[in-house]
């Protein structure tokens, strides 16, 4: 027996030509450049993968069969081989037992791999389950020859196959059921039942029934098929639920007007067979192929239909190559895009989609003419036998070309089904689906398939422009454009900025052919749209020149203004609205947007046409607006402007001022100009307000005086004046106003007696020389005590009587008496206090403390004695070194260097003993003077450090905020601690 790598061998120069002529490419079905790049590095294995089975039977293989893993197969004459595919190394060969000359005729194993049917040739039947080693006669089918049987797919189990279809070569249909369980004693027979539903014909004669289907639909409705040689016929009916082990009986009795009792073709080639195509276990089939004389008649089943259960059938006619009268065809396997046809000698696949041989198998003549090919619905796994060997084949990705036939056949939705996990599949369909689509006019679609391959671009764009379709033009930029990456900066701009005119071609397009308003409407809603995508915000706003040009060069105002809000460009968009004189509008940007520099730029032109909102809008902005900046918009149009026009402005100063406590002082004189011009009642009420001293003043105050005295409003420069302290000056104007003006501010000076005086003076000298009123006069002594009658009785002429004067020259004698009894009192108080003094010191001169032996210094605690010392009141004693240290880091800088003057000059005044001679006259004499000037020293010491107890008095008090420990010593005192 050759080995699976002398099969391979043997098969390759057969397969492959055949693949290479019938495999579709991209070349051969007119598809254009792709971007893709193969780069397989190796051959991709075939669809169809035959492997022959490493088993060498004792006999010849009669038949065989396989379902659920569960292979079946009749060996000789006597003997059956049952092998679990699951333990392929246990066979079970089991001896049937038969001493006629039966033959086995077929093998019927139902879709569990439970029950075994063995058709005989002697018209006897014999039953087998898988878990038994016992063969069992089925009495009751005896007398038939089986040529197919229909298994119960919704009842049967591995105890009982549930009520099934039994077909015979005479054309009958029996209904039957076999149990695996033991009979009674009176009935052994594993067949339940045995009853005839049902013959077909052929031409008025029996026909053998060679394939028998059945499945369950929805609502309770079950679909028989059966077939002859030439016919295939359909049965549907209800079953009516519970009753499902009643049988099938019921279908066939039941009105069959609506359905064709059969479709028939001429040919006959002396039998038929049908196999069935189930995407998953357990599931309905969904496609048929039905090898009959005219070829293999394929189709969908729709069990939706209420005529018929086949649907979109169609006939592939056999090759040419097929001759009935040598290599008619076996037997037929159903996959999901192919069916398999068993010749003698080969296997040949045929693509149901287009009829094509896309595999053909060669098998060599030593293995003996091929006999029967069986699918596995289980694995999905294809077996085909000879007497001598079993081949088995793995159906591999059988979708993997699937879409070169769909895009062959112009089915583009189902050939991209069929590659979405592989892209250079992908770009070839949609290539060709936008092809076909520009072919036929469609060129909306067409572009938006362009738009998903990697096709030049540049190629594609230009096919549209010949054709001058600028809608899929723009659909196909459009659809680029949202799949590019966002790093592809250069690409983004480019589309958005040939998009963009595209549009405004199509929107100025519609305008000048007049098309509808709704038409209109809507393609600038798409346009917007655009300009305001979210994905392409970053380009539009690097590129707002150019779409701004664009949008300008077209004269779309309309959309400028809005490409200019998204942009948040509202200085353009205020511009706009001021220059077509909608001034609302402007102001209504601004106010919505709160941009302090626009408000700054475009003020001086909104405030020429609608002041009051202008001036709202800035008190609604409060202190976010700097009202220095506002002022060259104030200042511009209140000088030509109307009287609203000077309102506002006033009104918006004094918002500042008062509500929002501006302090600029360039505010406060603009404020003072704007009442000095137009509401002199205010000036005087703000400069009031304002304060009375300078610190509190944020005008300018000579700016303030200057503007006062260009319009003459004296009263107010007099509150200047006064804020300056120029009170000479405010008094001498304050008289040209009021007199009682110039008295207020004559008291304002109240730490200078002598100015006070000499403004009152003034002010009596104005009274009496210019007024001429005497009794006023007077009334001006008594307003100010400074002011005696003899001060004013210069500016009096000669000729007034003293009679005027009588009062207050009383008044004056009386009170230069009383001052004169004071002074002599107070000489009289200041004689006892000198006395009481003098005694005071004398007292103290003759004060003396007592010190005994045992005292000790307070600061260095060693005995008080033993060096020279200081005793205070308080009785505290230092030695005179101790108190020099304990004082002298208290004292100022100043004292603590006069200190160390007098030291010094205290050391160079003491004179070593030279010899023990007495002095002369004249040494005493200098010793005399130098005594006297050190003793002086001694006492300038003694009044700096022994001023005051060093613990008792002043400098303690003064030094309780001062730490006890230098914080620049506070280190090197820390360590010393550790």
């Amino acid at each position: 027996m050759a080995s699976i790598l002398d099969e391979y061998e043997d098969s390759q120069n057969i397969r492959h030509p055949a693949q290479q002529h019938t495999r579709l490419s991209a070349s051969n079905i007119g598809i254009t450049h792709s971007g893709f790049v193969n780069v397989r590095l190796e051959e991709e294995k075939p669809i169809f993968n035959k492997q022959r089975i490493d088993f060498s039977p004792p006999e010849k293989i009669n038949h065989f069969t396989v379902c659920n893993n569960q292979l079946c197969m009749s060996l000789g004459k006597d003997v059956l081989l049952r092998i679990d595919l699951g333990k392929p190394d246990q066979p079970n060969q089991i001896e049937l037992g038969r001493k006629d000359d039966s033959k086995v005729h077929r093998l019927f194993l139902d879709h569990t791999g439970s029950h075994l049917v063995i058709s005989l040739s002697t018209n006897e039947c014999l039953y087998l389950n898988r878990n038994t080693q016992k063969v069992r006669a089925l009495s009751r089918w005896k007398g038939h020859l089986i040529e197919s049987v229909a298994w119960n797919k919704l009842l049967g189990t591995e105890a009982s196959t549930g009520p099934i279809l039994v077909g015979t070569n005479q054309g009958l249909i029996f209904e039957a059921e076999i149990s695996a369980t033991e009979g009674s004693l009176f009935n052994t027979n594993p067949d339940q039942y045995f009853r005839q539903v049902h013959a077909l014909e052929e031409d008025g004669q029996p026909a053998p029934v060679c394939c028998l289907e059945v499945e369950r639909g929805v609502d309770s409705k079950c679909f028989i098929v059966a077939t002859t040689r030439k016919r295939l016929f359909q049965f549907v009916g209800k079953v009516p639920e519970g009753s499902e082990q009643q049988g099938f009986s019921s279908i066939f009795g039941q009105n069959q007007e609506l359905l064709p009792s059969f479709q028939e073709f001429p040919v006959n080639m002396g039998y038929s067979e049908i196999a069935f195509y189930t995407p998953k276990l357990r599931s309905c089939p969904k496609a048929f192929a039905w090898m009959m004389g005219n070829g293999v008649l394929y189709g969908q089943l729709d069990y939706g239909r209420p005529d018929s259960l086949l649907s979109d059938v169609q006939v592939w006619e056999y090759t040419p190559d097929i001759d009935f009268s040598y290599n008619k065809p076996l037997s037929i396997v159903l996959t999901q895009f192919h069916f398999l046809l068993l010749l003698p000698d080969r296997v040949k696949a045929v693509c149901t989609l287009n009829g094509q041989v896309v595999h053909e198998d060669v098998f060599p003549d030593k293995f003996s003419p091929l006999k029967r090919m069986i699918k596995d619905p289980a694995g999905g796994l294809v077996w085909i036998y000879t007497e001598k060997a079993v081949f088995r084949y793995h159906i591999q990705r059988e979708a993997r070309d699937v879409w070169q036939m769909y895009t062959s056949m112009n089915k583009f939705d189902l050939a991209k089904e069929y590659c979405r996990d592989r892209p250079e599949c992908m770009d070839i369909v949609l290539a060709k689906e936008a092809e076909h689509c520009f072919q036929n006019k469609r060129y909306l679609e067409s572009a938006k398939c362009y738009a998903l391959t990697q096709n030049y671009f540049e190629e594609i764009a230009l096919k549209f422009i010949e054709v001058k379709e600028e809608e899929a033009l723009k659909e196909f930029l459009l659809k680029k454009l949202n799949n590019l990456k966002p790093t592809e900066k250069t690409q983004i701009t480019l589309l958005v900025t040939w998009l963009t005119e595209l549009y405004l071609n199509r929107l100025g397009h519609l305008e000048s052919s007049g098309a509808e308003g709704a038409l209109l409407q809507e393609a600038r809603h798409e346009f917007r749209g655009f300009l305001s995508s979210a994905r392409h915000k970053e380009c539009f706003y690097n590129n707002r020149s150019t779409i701004y040009d664009l949008l300008a060069s077209h004269g779309n105002v309309d959309d400028m203004v809005y490409f200019s809000v998204i942009m948040q460009d509202y200085e353009r968009v205020i511009s706009h609205h001021c220059q077509h004189d909608d001034y609302g509008a402007a102001l209504e940007v601004l106010s919505k947007h709160c941009d302090d520099k626009l408000f700054y730029k475009f003020s001086p032109v909104l405030m020429q046409h609608i002041p009051k909102k202008v001036v709202d809008a800035w008190i609604q902005m409060g202190k976010r607006l700097d009202a220095k900046q506002l002022i060259p918009a104030l200042v511009n149009y209140s000088q030509i402007g109307s009287a609203q026009q000077i309102n506002e402005s006033i009104r918006y100063m004094e918002f500042c001022v008062y509500e929002l406590a501006v302090t600029d002082e360039a505010i406060h004189n603009y404020l003072l100009s704007l009442y000095a011009k137009y509401r002199p009642d205010s000036l005087l009420l703000y400069l009031q307000q304002a304060g009375t001293h300078a610190s509190e003043i944020h005008y300018d105050l000579k700016y303030a005086l200057r503007l006062c005295a260009e319009h003459g409003y004296l009263q107010a420069c007099v509150l200047v004046y006064r804020i300056m302290e120029l009170y000479e000056e405010a008094v001498d104007l304050a008289l040209k106003v009021d007199v009682d003006l110039a008295k207020s501010c004559a008291d304002l000076p109240e730490d200078d007696e002598e100015l006070r005086k000499k403004l009152w003076l003034k002010i009596a000298r104005h009274v009496v020389q210019e007024e001429k009123d005497v009794k006023k006069a007077m009334n001006c002594l008594s307003s100010c005590n400074l002011l005696k009658i003899e001060d004013i009785l210069p500016f009096f002429p000669d000729f007034v009587t003293i009679d005027h004067f009588k009062e207050a020259i009383c008044g004056s004698l009386e009170e230069y008496n009383r001052h004169i009894e004071g002074l002599k009192q107070e000489m009289e108080e200041a004689t006892e206090s000198a006395k009481r003094i003098r005694e005071d010191i004398q007292e103290m001169r003759n004060k003396y403390g007592v010190v005994e032996s045992q005292e000790k210094c307070a600061a260095c605690d060693f005995p008080l004695l033993n060096r020279p010392f200081y005793l205070f009141l308080c009785g505290h004693m230092f030695h005179y070194d101790c108190l020099f240290q304990e004082v002298n880091p208290h004292l100022s800088a100043y004292k603590q260097t006069k200190l160390e003057e007098l030291q010094k000059k205290l050391a160079a005044t003491v004179q070593p003993a030279r010899s023990r001679h007495r002095p002369k006259d004249e040494d005493t004499v200098s010793l005399g003077m130098g005594q006297l000037s050190r003793e002086q020293i001694k006492s300038d010491i003694d009044d700096i450090i022994a001023a005051e107890c060093v613990y008792c008095g002043d400098l303690m008090i003064r030094s309780i905020d001062k730490p006890f420990i230098d914080p620049q010593k506070y280190e090197q005192e820390k360590s010393s601690w550790l």
